[in-house]
């Protein structure tokens, strides 16, 4: 049966993303599906209403309209305050959700409504690899290189420090705590900058792997505290991309260990969506993005993959379209009965 499919503008600051690319459009309404997206909903990643239109989409100028309308809902981040109360009895979300973070109140609100919400980074597979949210953390693990790189400069607040050094002068120090999809990324990243990276984590095993894969191009250490308090001495840059699916993320860096970290020196905690992982860790953002302390630069902006709005989107189409075709060609509760790793995802389903 046919459905009504919204794509509102996300309205969050630096959120470039939108929920659906043209293409994403055209293969729905193929099916007969009907779509209305927001004007301007693509801007950010490079889509203008025009090519929405050519897709077979209706340009809709009313932020309300597109929740009065749809039956299904494809967001980025989670819905605010304003869209929350939009929501009706029976609609469907599909977004990033952040559970960890998510206000109490409005989740209330939603459960209040009987509305069925989908958190793409649970979206998960047999293996345990969580298919949508991987493209977003290869995305922000690469991009932590070209942060440290700019903020290793003097005119940033750094020590002068090139990643890659030069003949005759070391590269740069590079440890990264977490050997998951974020910190593989970020790894690989400053590999090709010639950086000099450490990478650690307290599964053995994912270490092993790392080794494998990089060639001995990096060098692992387990996670202990005092192997974390080491490394923290010697690092120009300490990439923390430590995350527990649904859990705050456990302080793993403590202040004492930012203390005795060089003056100058660069935390990034790719953490702190979910609280960081760093003791002296704060939210920032891009119009802000860092402060010192304990004579430490710290870049703590969440979201960071979404200032690279167009190959956000498209990569995470690629990942996120089978589950949405699932859920806008099948009763919500068929869809989720029939799919073990779209069930993980529901986080609020009105049955």
């Amino acid at each position: 049966m046919p459905k009504v499919i919204g794509i509102p503008r996300e309205y969050r600051p630096f959120e470039y993303r939108v929920g659906i690319s043209p293409s994403g459009v055209s293969m729905l309404t193929e099916r007969g599906h009907q779509v209305y997206v927001e004007t301007c909903a693509g801007v950010g990643s490079g889509y203008s209403d025009q090519a929405y239109e050519k897709a077979g989409a209706r340009i809709s100028y009313n932020r309300e309209e597109i929740y009065r309308r749809a039956d299904i809902v494809l967001k980025v981040q989670r819905p605010t305050e304003d869209e929350a109360s939009w929501m009706k009895d029976g609609q469907v979300m599909m977004g990033f959700m952040m559970m960890a973070n998510f206000p109490q109140s409005r989740i209330k609100a939603l459960e209040d409504k009987h509305v069925t919400i989908i958190a793409y980074e649970y979206i998960q597979e047999e293996d345990g690899s969580l298919p949508v949210l991987r493209p977003f953390s290869e995305i922000g693990g690469m991009m932590t290189a070209q942060i440290a790189a700019q903020y290793a400069q003097n005119n940033f607040g750094g020590n002068g420090i090139l990643m890659g050094g030069i003949p005759g002068v070391p590269s740069a120090d590079v440890v990264i705590i977490g050997a998951g999809t974020v910190g593989m990324s970020a790894a690989k990243a400053f590999i090709q900058y010639g950086a000099s990276v450490m990478l650690m984590d307290i599964d053995l095993k994912k270490l092993e792997m790392a080794h494998a894969h990089f060639d001995g191009r990096v060098s692992t250490l387990v996670a202990y505290p005092a192997n974390l308090k080491k490394a923290a001495q010697f690092a120009d840059v300490l990439v923390s991309a430590v995350q527990i699916t649904g859990k705050p993320a456990p302080k793993l860096i403590t202040r004492e260990m930012v203390q005795s970290m060089h003056p100058g020196a660069l935390i990034i905690d790719m953490s702190i969506d979910q609280g960081g992982s760093v003791e002296t860790s704060r939210l920032t953002f891009y119009d802000n993005p860092t402060y010192v302390e304990e004579g430490v630069i710290h870049f703590c902006v969440p979201n960071i993959p979404g200032v690279v709005g167009r190959t956000a989107t498209r990569a995470f189409l690629n990942a996120a379209y089978p589950y949405i075709e699932l859920v806008t060609n099948m009763d919500i509760n068929d869809a989720i009965a029939s799919n073990d790793a779209l069930r993980h995802g529901v986080v609020i389903n009105h049955n």
